[in-house]
């Protein structure tokens, strides 16, 4: 006769780090693909509209269109993402992406670019966004143990604060050598120097999406739910209602998302590039980089020591410090204290993301991730896209420094509100299921 197996001896205890879980990496290799791509297209992108417009408002067209697809298809999106491949989906979004590195690159060849074609291909961005950020979100809690999630959501943002610190540094590289390496091919392709740059920038972020597809094809498929009818209101907004009755979910994202509406200088780095601190496009692929700079030491430190107690409290800090950092930024006239600056704003930040990611995927049952994923990404891109026509038609009204002073003084308030009116949030304590 057999002895009876005890559960412990019958199935091998589950790999508790990180690096053993292959298709947790895999999604990594597609975040940092992803971000690379899409922060080095936004340099080029943000860099022309300026030098063909020289306008602040037409700088806060380009995130107001798309956000306006995100916010129409974010939901529908958090719908199919619970009910589909969440793989697929996001290679879908980014097939997206590759549409527009490559309208930009062949328009750019084409000395045919103008901001009516910029403004058109930020709507597909937008679209991209709506799918890409609910299946990135919804997929890691699939691909970890629940007790590696707070790691790995940290890894997460470092890694790609990490690519946020190279790419755009990388882009504005290849934009500025643009010029001479046009004089070189003149020969082969009759295009003035300048238009080279762009070009160089938007085919390596092509070759980088393509990238991404192949890393996120790889991920084993994870088991899908049964397929549904065609979803009601009531099931689309499930979302919606579900971080409405969650206080402190609740708080931390209309935190983030006024927080960054409000104090966000993305859109007016190439300004301040150009016209305040007098420099090329060099600098412009820095000051993108300088707020994941910031991020990326605070990240790995979160992903070695996460945050024990106090949560609410540090999140809450957190965004003061980066309202103080913006009026900081708003107020330099050199380049090195406005990159100092920008890169205390990225450390705050990463703080504030890490904090609010991983209390939303504790929070939230499996079958909820993809709609609550949704509404999430409806915030942070409201917070970014919607932030920079903010900051731009700001810009148009009070000038670049007086906009951004006035947001960073505007963050500064909103915690002070949300302190008291989410006595919840602030005091929260742990990062653990409560």
């Amino acid at each position: 006769m057999s002895l009876p197996t005890s559960p412990a001896l019958a199935e091998p205890a589950p790999t508790l780090r990180l690096r053993d879980q292959t298709d947790y990496l895999r999604l990594l290799a597609t975040r940092i693909a992803g971000t690379s791509a899409n922060q080095m297209l936004m340099v080029a992108l943000g860099w022309q509209m300026y030098d063909l417009t020289r306008s602040a408002w037409q700088l806060g067209l380009v995130g107001l269109v798309q956000f306006v697809p995100a916010l129409l298809f974010t939901l529908p999106a958090g719908h199919l993402v619970d009910r589909h491949d969440r793989r697929r989906l996001l290679a879908l979004s980014l097939s997206l992406q590759c549409t527009v590195a490559l309208g930009l690159m062949l328009a750019s060849l084409g000395a045919a670019l103008s901001a009516g074609w910029i403004l058109a291909l930020s709507v597909l961005l937008g679209m991209a966004r709506a799918v890409q950020m609910p299946s990135l979100q919804a997929l890691t809690p699939t691909l970890v143990p629940s007790s590696l999630l707070a790691r790995a959501v940290a890894t997460n943002s470092s890694v790609m604060q990490a690519a946020v610190v190279l790419a755009p540094a990388l882009g504005g590289v290849l934009y500025g050598a643009g010029p001479a390496l046009g004089q070189g091919l003149q020969t082969l392709w009759p295009l003035g120097p300048e238009f080279w740059g762009a070009a160089m920038v938007y085919g390596v972020s092509l070759l980088l999406l393509l990238g991404a597809i192949s890393a996120v094809l790889s991920i084993r498929p994870r088991p899908v739910p049964p397929r549904t009818p065609s979803p009601g209101w009531r099931e689309l907004t499930a979302g919606i209602r579900f971080i409405r009755d969650q206080p402190v979910m609740l708080g931390a994202i209309s935190l983030d998302l006024f927080a960054v509406l409000l104090g966000g200088a993305t859109a007016l780095l190439p300004i301040f590039a150009r016209d305040i601190l007098h420099s090329g496009p060099e600098a412009l692929g820095l000051l993108r980089s300088a707020p994941a700079l910031g991020a990326v030491g605070v990240g790995l430190w979160l992903a070695r020591r996460p945050l024990r107690r106090r949560a609410g409290v540090w999140l809450l800090v957190a965004v003061a410090l980066f309202g103080l950092a913006t009026i900081g930024f708003g107020l330099s006239r050199s380049f090195w204290p406005a990159f100092l600056a920008l890169a205390v704003t990225g450390a705050a930040d990463m703080v504030s993301v890490v904090i609010r990611q991983t209390l939303v995927q504790l929070e939230t049952p499996d079958e909820m991730r993809g709609r609550v994923s949704a509404v999430n990404s409806v915030f942070i891109g409201a917070s970014n896209q919607l932030g920079e026509f903010e900051s731009g038609a700001t810009a148009a009204l009070l000038g670049p420094v007086g906009a951004v002073v006035a947001g960073g003084m505007g963050t500064l308030l909103v915690v002070a509100l949300w302190w008291r009116w989410f006595p919840a949030l602030a005091r929260r304590d742990s990062l653990t299921p409560p």
